[in-house]
């Protein structure tokens, strides 16, 4: 059987591989699995994706599957459950976070009927295919862009926290709105074809 070539920066450990082969530049247009996606980015901030992904399991439970709904209403009681989870990343600042963030994320669904519509907008509903990747083998994604310059802008117009545009660059790929891998992965071929309905 031939060996899949992937972006050599998840060749890290087998639930990097799983998520690149899986879930990182897939479209994403469900609201519950795009804020998901959104607040990994701010526990992020100032840490390795490899801790993401290591401890994913516990905040996944720690934050109740990532139902914004149920996380809006969080309290003090709620924020030292979720801090006392094992393996849970503490620093309450960003549990805070997450839970003023869910309250914007809802505020921004009244507003546009739902946060994938209003996200999808900046690309008229379809996934960006950076050109510069085909220059070589070992080009590298931005760290930012003028998209997410605006997305992010967009985000903080609304109260959003902890959410800048290098942060909202990497949520734009993990969520498929930009598709970053690499010229010679086999996950490239395959998202591009999905793009295009084969």
């Amino acid at each position: 059987m031939k060996k899949k070539i992937r972006c050599s920066y998840f060749e890290l450990n087998d639930l990097e591989r799983a998520y690149h082969d899986k879930e990182w530049g897939t479209p994403c247009r469900n609201d519950r699995k795009l804020f998901e996606y959104l607040m990994y980015e701010v526990l992020q901030c100032g840490l390795s994706w490899d801790t993401i992904i290591r401890k994913r399991a516990a905040i996944r439970a720690a934050f109740e599957r990532f139902d914004f709904e149920k996380i809006a209403r969080y309290g003090d009681r709620d924020i030292a459950r979720v801090l006392a989870v094992p393996g849970m990343i503490r620093s309450r600042r960003k549990v805070e976070a997450i839970i003023h963030d869910a309250q914007r994320f809802i505020a921004l669904r009244r507003e546009c009927g739902t946060f994938s519509k209003w996200l999808w907008a900046f690309t008229d509903g379809k996934t960006l295919h950076n050109p510069d990747i085909a220059k070589a083998d070992d080009w590298t994604p931005p760290a930012r862009t003028e998209l997410s310059d605006r997305i992010a802008a967009g985000l903080k117009a609304r109260g959003f926290k902890f959410l800048g545009s290098v942060t909202v660059y990497a949520f734009m790929q993990s969520v498929g709105l930009v598709n970053d891998h690499a010229r010679f992965c086999f996950r490239r071929k395959e998202l591009a074809d999905m793009a295009n309905g084969s």
